[in-house]
């Protein structure tokens, strides 16, 4: 049995701008003013950095900005040609089951590629891996019970800028794209759509596309 929820396909927006969305986007979940999301969205050249990296980091590294955020995990990067998911799931509603969310995102993630040839696995670590290489990271936090930031599958991602960091606590060798995978560039928009179904296969849902507007607008009972 599928339950309703949301799709915010929001194109190529500011970090900054979505992690507060998802920040009150979460409030909202944990208040019951609405159902289970799912946000995809490209974001501008940002490292972020997870509660794993102790002390101090810089506030940019060669002109690409660095956020530390509150996910669990350690370096990682976004930017155009990624697709980044942030799944704000009420897990309470869901067995209360961390590893079993985190499992699940990863199999959406390797029945989505598939689609296209690329063939992704479970490895010793979270993620999403093409033999010894990572195709996809996952970094979630939760937040009573709900979960936020989330995924990004790298598509047609420029990896030069894995090298700038150590990505996950690897080399920025270890990370992939499937258009390196292909040797091709593969269509962004399709792989989109991919993912948001097998999202809505795994965790059981039915999404509706929505206009972020319409949630900006909404208040905390």
């Amino acid at each position: 049995m599928t339950t309703q929820g949301i799709l915010l396909d929001l194109g190529l927006r500011d970090y900054t701008e979505i992690w507060e969305l998802q920040r009150k986007l979460v409030q909202l979940r944990a208040n019951k003013v609405v159902p289970d999301i799912l946000v995809l969205v490209e974001h501008p050249h940002i490292f972020t950095v997870g509660k794993a990296v102790p002390g101090d980091v810089p506030s940019e590294i060669d002109g690409v900005p660095v956020q530390r955020i509150e996910r669990g995990g350690q370096w990682t990067y976004h930017g155009p040609g990624q697709l980044v998911g942030y799944p704000i799931l009420d897990l309470d509603a869901r067995h209360r089951d961390i590893h079993r969310f985190l499992r699940n995102i990863e199999e959406a993630l390797i029945l989505a590629i598939d689609k296209f040839g690329v063939y992704g696995e479970r490895g010793g670590q979270t993620g999403v891996w093409v033999g010894s290489k990572k195709v996809a990271s996952i970094g979630a936090a939760i937040r009573n019970w709900i979960s936020f930031h989330g995924f990004a599958l790298n598509v047609n991602t420029d990896l030069s800028y894995f090298h700038m960091i150590t990505p996950c606590g690897f080399p920025g060798s270890t990370m992939t794209s499937m258009q390196a995978l292909l040797g091709r560039e593969v269509d962004f928009q399709n792989v989109k759509k991919e993912v948001a179904r097998t999202f809505e296969g795994i965790f059981e849902l039915t999404l509706t596309r929505t206009r972020v507007e319409a949630l900006e607008t909404t208040t905390i009972h």
